[in-house]
């Protein structure tokens, strides 16, 4: 008999597969994958070499007895599937969001305290190797006090990709979902991580998409755009989420006597025309990384009035696992923690559902677009 920790996989697209890897990575058995499509399922299962496969989640929990669970589908779908984990007794690693909405996600976390099981919310961008580089720079006092932070991204998304539930809030949609989640889990990882305040705007740029069969995995999207989008007899599907925000955050920080101020600005749908970047500015310096998710290099400006590139610290890099894609290197990175801790071996802090309903909350808040004041009489 094995004693590898077991694991059955909830969705068998780029999640579902990122994680399954990922979960090998770390030493685990991956032991069941459950999709909705039974032919699809099947032939994922073969190609990762997984033993069992079906569309009956419940099922599986019996069949596979897991100790572990990887839920890997877009956030609308999770609610069910987690539940019935955690009350078969199954620890949880869950991709952002963690539900569609703060009510839901708050349940997940409370009964997921309930019945005792570690959980871990993957907003994992906090894991890229230049964010860990800035949390130790901010930790040495190299900027002295945080003062504010600026993180500014334009991604430029191809308005015409085929209608799913990237557009749709009830499923897990929006870039407060899929983007808000992880800068702001950049943010304070190397600032804080109490948030005191949030306000924000969305904006809907989108409005609709063009209703196309045969979409499955999520990074190959862009390949089913049409080719005729004037053809009278393509259908379209209305977006009820946000291609666009504007955040203002305050942060409590263990390295600052007041609140950190935080501005989040991202154009899902806009050009960039400089780089997109992360600044954390302080009270005798600043620290830049460029990229929209903080991929580097980055730049300290100090007591020499000079913008200057740190090289990546040499433990640092030995510590990321080696694996192409930013997104599956930081799955590795999470997944390695909360396998280390089921365990029963020490390791640092990491983002659990508690993280998740509170995320979850704050997207429903900024999506209320209520923080105007009306001066058109002044």
């Amino acid at each position: 008999m094995s004693d590898k920790i077991k694991v059955l996989i909830c969705g068998t697209g780029f999640a579902g597969q990122g994680h399954a890897d990922a979960f090998r990575y770390a030493g685990a058995e991956i032991v069941g994958i459950v999709g909705r499509t039974e032919a699809v399922v099947h032939q994922v299962a073969k190609d990762m070499n997984i033993p069992y496969a079906g569309t009956d989640w419940a099922q599986a929990l019996v069949d596979c007895q897991p100790d572990v669970v990887s839920i890997g589908t877009p956030g609308g779908a999770h609610v069910k599937p987690i539940k019935q984990a955690i009350e078969f007794g199954c620890h949880v690693f869950c991709d952002k969001p963690l539900t569609q909405s703060g009510e839901t996600a708050e349940e997940l976390y409370q009964l997921a305290k309930m019945k005792k099981v570690k959980t871990a919310f993957a907003a994992s961008f906090r894991y890229m190797p230049e964010v860990l580089h800035a949390k130790r720079l901010v930790e040495e006092g190299v900027i002295g006090e945080p003062l504010e932070v600026e993180s500014n991204s334009h991604f430029n998304l191809e308005r015409d990709i085929p209608f799913g539930w990237s557009h749709r809030k009830e499923d897990g949609g929006g870039r407060l979902n899929n983007n808000f989640t992880h800068v702001l889990s950049i943010v304070t990882s190397v600032v804080g991580e109490k948030i005191l305040s949030i306000m924000g705007e969305v904006r809907d740029d989108l409005g609709k998409a063009p209703i196309v069969d045969g979409v499955h995995n999520f990074k190959t999207r862009r390949d089913f755009i049409p080719k005729d989008l004037n053809d009278p007899s393509l259908e379209w599907g209305e977006s009820n989420v946000e291609w666009s925000y504007n955040v203002l955050a305050q942060l409590q920080s263990p390295f600052a006597k007041k609140p950190v101020s935080v501005m989040f600005k991202h154009g899902g749908l806009h050009p960039r025309f400089n780089e997109d970047h992360i600044v954390f500015y302080g009270s005798k310096g600043a620290i830049y990384i460029k990229g929209h998710y903080a991929a580097g290099p980055l730049y300290v400006y100090g007591a020499n009035k000079e913008w200057q590139e740190v090289p990546l610290p040499a433990d640092i890099a030995a510590d990321v696992p080696d694996v192409d894609g930013d997104t599956e290197r930081n799955w590795r990175y999470l997944i390695r923690e909360l396998v280390k801790d089921i365990k029963g071996e020490e390791v640092a802090p990491y983002q659990t559902f508690k993280e998740g309903s509170q995320y979850q909350k704050l997207i429903d808040l900024i999506r209320k677009n209520d923080n105007w004041v009306d001066v058109s009489h002044l």
